[in-house]
């Protein structure tokens, strides 16, 4: 389109929702914007001579370089802070409305009434094909407390959940809150030991589960404290427990919320267990809001706003997602479960302007081939922790959306936030946090030396309260009087965070610590694999060789040589993996995660591929040689 100088105002073309507009008349730069960036309505608001209302800015930051602003992307762009090749950045950080609430209001019954008040009829929820506006979602967590009480739930009674993204999970999570209960809501794939374990630990009174995953509950020893099971949907065959199971109550007379406290606990949400047994992470209410507030301002979230997620609700993402919404005053829409193939239809469907995704649904969704959904949508902006540095720029120019990378984690906040975008690195660290990076003595160490990062916050409450009934884990994860993250980091230019490895999976190759995180980021760009984990074995020379387990897509193969040729290409030498090993499938977590572990464990087997070794598996002189300058030594 041809650049012409005309008052921002004029109208110069629609393209399905879109509407292009000639940009403010000091630029001169025609940009794509939708419907609900500065269209008509905003442009009668500069002819009022009032500008655009705060909502109506917040909107208009989020999806131009608007005005003078095109200028500093332009500079930015330069010093590789926004490598973007789109006319979207995400928006300056404005305070969220609800910055600045007392701390005794920061519980979630304060937060729910004030904005059922205030948007009282605008939809808050949308869920299993059910739409509740703020004041039907805040009457429903009255009813949910009433049906818990009616069940001997009091304040400090933990119920568990174990079920997919349902309309149950929130409305427990609601109701709990409500009346000063605990959610426990669980991984819908977890069983046997994991689930016993947490069980066990959290002591709940009642447990809420889908009708098929009763099955799970036969199997384990379950605990004393454990008065109520509750099946969502049909019974189809009665589960042999030693607690009567019945179907999931229905609503009940409403309570009055009672009176919390900030740091009262909301809910106990348990980590993967990578390297031991899962520990539950006391979360207390004001966490939840500072979560809310940190990552509405981080994503320039207004009440204009549409938010929706896919990922699981028994996850600090999903769950802090709804917090983003209700505290800013938009509206959030869940789906049941990701689905590479379906995505772009469902974020079309949910009319989201805000969206979330992690590290490997950018690489699936990158590996599709192009439709016309791909820009079918109006979403500006996704929260994407773990973007893979080679896919950010382009994933923007073919989809449209903004990929903001940050840092937080279930016992922490949204403390750092990339913004303005630097594809590879975690970000700034955010008002009302400090960080360090330090040595295996906690030790401060200099920008540019790796060390693993500690947080604490200034804000009250902003962090979990520790591990339940794991007083041991929670002194040594704080200890020092800073939480310790273990992830091992690099601070560069005062300022800018960029994440390396989880500490305990460090390689250390040749005097070289390697990222396995890197390694796997780049071995993922392949169109082949499915899933990479990238860990050290023994070396016959002390400290580590580099072995990548790998899980191929479909009906496909993968040439070891052209592995190795991608990585020499892409990583230093003393990255490149000497292991290769491909496999059917990982060993994980019930979250999902990768059991490096298991693989450390394992080792080298039968069917690993070694690169130092010829077909007929004689060591020769000169694949060494050829290993040597791979590997950067010269006697290996």
């Amino acid at each position: 389109m041809p650049r012409r100088r005309v008052r921002h105002r004029d109208r110069i073309g629609r393209h399905h929702r879109h509407t292009y507009l000639v940009d403010h008349k000091w630029s001169g730069t025609a940009v794509r914007r939708g419907r609900d960036g500065c269209g008509p309505d905003g442009c009668r608001a500069h002819r009022r001579g009032g500008g655009h209302t705060r909502s109506q800015r917040g909107l208009l930051l989020n999806n131009v370089a608007h005005g003078p602003h095109a200028h500093r992307r332009r500079t930015r762009e330069r010093n590789g802070e926004l490598n973007l090749s789109t006319d979207r950045e995400p928006a300056a950080q404005s305070a969220c409305a609800l910055r600045d609430l007392p701390i005794t209001e920061c519980t979630l019954p304060a937060i729910l009434s004030r904005q059922a008040n205030t948007f009282t009829h605008k939809p808050l929820l949308t869920i299993d094909g059910h739409t509740f506006s703020y004041r039907q979602v805040r009457d429903r967590a009255a009813q949910v407390a009433g049906m818990l009480a009616a069940h001997g739930v009091t304040k400090g009674t933990r119920v568990v959940t174990l079920c997919g993204n349902r309309l149950e999970l929130l409305d427990l999570f609601l109701g709990c809150g409500w009346i000063g209960a605990v959610l426990v809501p669980l991984n819908n794939e977890i069983r046997g030991e994991g689930l016993r374990h947490i069980l066990q630990n959290s002591k709940p009174l009642a447990i809420a589960v889908e009708a098929d995953l009763l099955h799970r509950l036969d199997r384990i020893d379950l605990p004393p404290s454990l008065q109520h099971v509750w099946s969502i949907g049909d019974i189809a065959t009665p589960a042999a427990l030693p607690v009567p199971v019945t179907t999931y109550p229905p609503l009940a007379e409403p309570l009055d919320a009672i009176p919390l406290h900030p740091g009262d606990p909301l809910a106990i949400l348990y980590t993967s267990g990578t390297s031991g047994v899962s520990k539950g992470v006391i979360c207390p209410h004001a966490q939840m809001y500072w979560w809310g507030v940190n990552v509405s301002e981080q994503l320039g979230i207004t009440d204009t706003d549409v938010l929706y997620t896919c990922l699981p609700l028994f996850h600090t993402n999903a769950l802090n997602a709804f917090m983003q919404a209700l505290v800013s005053g938009a509206s959030f829409v869940v789906g049941r479960r990701f689905s590479a193939s379906g995505y772009w239809q469902e974020l079309r469907d949910s009319n989201a302007t805000v969206t979330y995704l992690l590290g490997a649904m950018i690489n699936i969704l990158w590996s599709k081939a192009p439709t016309d959904l791909d820009r079918a949508h109006r979403t500006r902006i996704a929260l994407s922790p773990a973007t893979p540095a080679a896919l950010s720029r382009p994933f923007t120019e073919r989809f449209g959306i903004v990929l903001l990378d940050g840092f937080g984690s279930t016992e922490t906040n949204s403390v750092m936030s990339a913004n303005p975008p630097r594809p590879g690195y975690l970000g700034l660290i955010q008002k009302g946090f400090e960080a360090v990076v330090v040595d295996d003595n906690d030790c401060e160490v200099p920008d540019g030396q790796s060390g693993e990062l500690l947080l604490r916050s200034r804000a009250p409450y902003a962090f979990a309260l520790g591990y339940f009934e794991m007083p041991q884990e929670t002194v040594k994860a704080w200890r020092n009087l800073w939480f310790h993250t273990g992830d091992r980091v690099v601070r560069e230019d005062g300022k800018w965070y960029r994440f390396l490895d989880r500490k305990k999976d460090v390689i250390r190759r040749r005097g070289e610590n390697i990222s396995s995180f890197e390694l796997e980021q780049t071995i993922a760009l392949l169109p082949q694999v499915e899933s990479v984990a990238a860990y050290p074995v023994p070396s016959e020379m002390a400290e580590d060789e580099v072995m990548v387990s790998i899980v191929l897509k479909p009906d496909v193969e993968l040439d070891r040589e052209v592995l190795v040729r991608h990585c020499t290409d892409n990583l230093p030498r003393f990255a490149v993996p000497r292991f290769i090993d491909i496999v059917p499938q990982m060993p994980t977590t019930a979250n999902g995660k990768v059991r490096k572990n298991v693989l450390r464990d394992t080792g080298v087997t039968a069917t690993t591929w070694d690169r130092l070794v010829t077909q007929d598996g004689v060591t020769q002189a000169r694949t060494r040689t050829v290993a040597s300058t791979v590997s950067g030594t010269g006697n290996a």
